[in-house]
């Protein structure tokens, strides 16, 4: 059971601050059945030749895209997964005016389903695809439902709007996130070890009050004004709005 003094001091630091900016990672969605593919069941799955942080790079994309696209089919794409307690609580102090924007290192568009409005996504959205030759745009719909190389009606490869292992992330993403973060009264941080750099690295831009929920330790646990250790979606949940 979560102690309950940390989410009463929660709760008042939510009610006092002009400006919430929740932060969040892969924590968030592995409640809705969404595996962390950097996890040990995704790095070491005997179907796969290769390890995801060699096929989710943009070299092994160009030069293997049949191996690429059997990889994201089966292991990035959850279109059946629904929004959690954490991603629900998250749109609803949103539309109460309590909280300002989520920055998100998930692809997974489970807080825009949720109903979020201001989603910030680092690593892009498997929901956003586009054709490498003309630009063409195309849904996630087009990538799940075609057979080997999702084509564009120019003969052109499309591609997942995803950051790949080693590709930068979107600038005015950036800058936009660290606009908020910087702004920030109180900020939440959630699901995520904070050990994916470039974008752990936007905390440093915090001058607010810092509060870490996670499963297991954080880097800046130490640095947190507040630490409620546990699954996020449960301890969220129990926040009044």
């Amino acid at each position: 059971m979560q102690d309950s003094r940390g989410l009463e001091q929660l709760q008042a630091w939510i009610e006092k601050s002009g400006h919430t900016v929740f932060f969040g990672g892969a924590g968030v969605s592995t409640e809705s059945g969404i595996p962390d593919v950097r996890s040990v069941d995704g790095l070491y799955n005997p179907a796969y030749r290769y390890p995801p942080a060699t096929i989710i790079s943009p070299h092994f994309f160009l030069e293997n895209p049949e191996e690429f696209y059997r990889f994201y089919r089966d292991k990035m794409l959850w279109l059946d997964a629904k929004p959690n307690a954490a991603h629900l609580k998250l749109a609803e102090l949103e539309r109460a005016g309590k909280l300002s924007a989520v920055v998100t290192q998930n692809i997974d568009g489970l807080h825009q389903l949720a109903g979020s409005k201001k989603v910030l996504e680092l690593h892009g959205s498997v929901y956003r695809n586009y054709c490498m030759r003309c630009g063409k745009k195309y849904d996630v719909q087009f990538i799940a439902g075609s057979d080997g190389l999702p084509r564009c009606t120019c003969g052109g490869l499309v591609r997942p709007d995803v950051v790949l292992y080693e590709e930068s992330l979107d600038q005015q993403v950036i800058e936009e996130s660290v606009k908020e973060i910087s702004q920030a009264q109180l900020l939440i941080i959630g699901g995520t070890s904070l050990a994916v750099y470039p974008a752990a690295g936007l905390i440093q831009y915090c001058k607010g009050r810092i509060v870490v929920i996670n499963r297991d330790p954080t880097p800046l646990d130490r640095r947190a004004d507040l630490l409620l250790q546990g699954n996020i979606g449960e301890i969220l949940g129990q926040i009044r709005v």
